[in-house]
């Protein structure tokens, strides 16, 4: 029988590595210049995002190191040609499955790579929450901000709008009152879901307006951020609707950490975020979560709900090759 030339088939050897890191960033990059420099051959999948949540940002001003500030996607560039100086291999690619039922684990690309690893460095991040309005993408970096540490500098005696009504839109409001002339809370509850004390902060600070049962339903400006359309009490026989003039527009609603796909196998917390044991970079198992997953680590913001600042996701980068590093000492 003569074979049909139009079909293709071939076989997939699968590679097997010491280190796989999965995720760029911050944390993932500096991961692989320490497991780089430790001659562990990493090899890196960028994921969605190459290079993480800081390409999305103009001007880094509060990462050591830069006097002047950098260019969010050029700061990441050189973290990245770093990296690659000390042998890491990088590929684009998205992981879309993993098995750490046995070692070494196995992870699958979204084209159909399997790759085994002795050791794991989960530095997948975490996205911002956004409300979904078309004018976020159009002003992103032009006044739209999902941080207010990072960006809040650039709004020095200016009027800003903080969306959220939880502790963390509260911090945020804080911490931009002691830059900006005005705050605005845009909340769409009547009430506030912060704990006592950051709503008595919040209330106490006369920088900051609440604007309880509103909601944003767009922006405006010709060269960046001019202000937004908001409605108060939407749907109701009072509704009303105006224009809130605001320099800047800051997401508080929260982070989601890009970890589904290691669900069956990691401890998450309640909303989404990797559990390590006892402070160390360690992640914990999912059958046990007093136990740790012998091999594989939690580096950036994938495993932090606290900081979330690029500075502590390249230290815990740094934490987790060299506890990879440890632990295949062992082997």
């Amino acid at each position: 029988m003569e074979s049909n030339p139009s079909i293709l088939t071939f076989q997939l050897t699968m590679e097997h590595q010491k280190c796989l890191i999965i995720g760029s960033g911050p944390a993932g990059y500096t991961a692989a210049i320490y497991a780089g420099r430790a001659n562990l051959s990493p090899v890196l999948y960028c994921g969605l995002q190459m290079g993480g949540q800081l390409t999305q940002t103009t001007t880094v001003e509060n990462f050591p190191g830069y006097p002047e500030g950098v260019d969010g996607n050029e700061m990441m560039m050189q973290l990245r040609q770093q990296a690659e100086r000390f042998g890491c291999d990088m590929r684009d690619g998205i992981i879309e499955k993993v098995d750490f039922s046995k070692r070494p684990y196995v992870v699958t690309t979204d084209r159909g790579v399997e790759v085994e690893a002795d050791t794991v460095i989960i530095a997948t991040g975490a996205s911002a929450k956004y409300l979904g309005l078309d004018d976020e993408k159009k002003y992103n970096g032009m006044g739209v901000s999902a941080c207010a540490t990072c960006d809040g500098f650039f709004y020095r005696k200016k009027t800003v709008a903080v969306v959220g009504g939880g502790d963390t839109a509260c911090e945020e409001a804080i911490y931009l009152a002691q830059l900006c002339k005005k705050v605005y809370m845009i909340v769409r509850k009547p009430f506030l879901r912060a704990s006592d004390v950051m709503q008595k902060r919040v209330f106490d600070n006369e920088k900051i307006e609440v604007l309880f049962e509103h909601n944003t339903l767009g922006l405006y400006g010709e060269d960046g951020v001019e202000g937004a359309h908001v409605v108060r009490r939407k749907g109701e026989p009072d509704e009303e609707r105006y224009d809130l003039p605001i320099d800047g527009f800051f997401l508080a609603i929260g982070h989601k950490p890009n970890t589904d796909v290691f669900r069956e196998f990691v401890a998450l917390d309640e909303t989404g975020y990797i559990r390590t044991i006892d402070g160390t970079p360690r992640v914990a198992s999912a059958a046990d979560p007093t136990k740790a997953l012998p091999g594989v680590f939690a580096a950036g913001d994938c495993a932090d709900p606290v900081y979330r600042q690029a500075i502590v996701a390249a230290g815990s980068g740094c934490k987790a090759a060299l506890e990879a590093e440890r632990y295949l000492q062992t082997l």
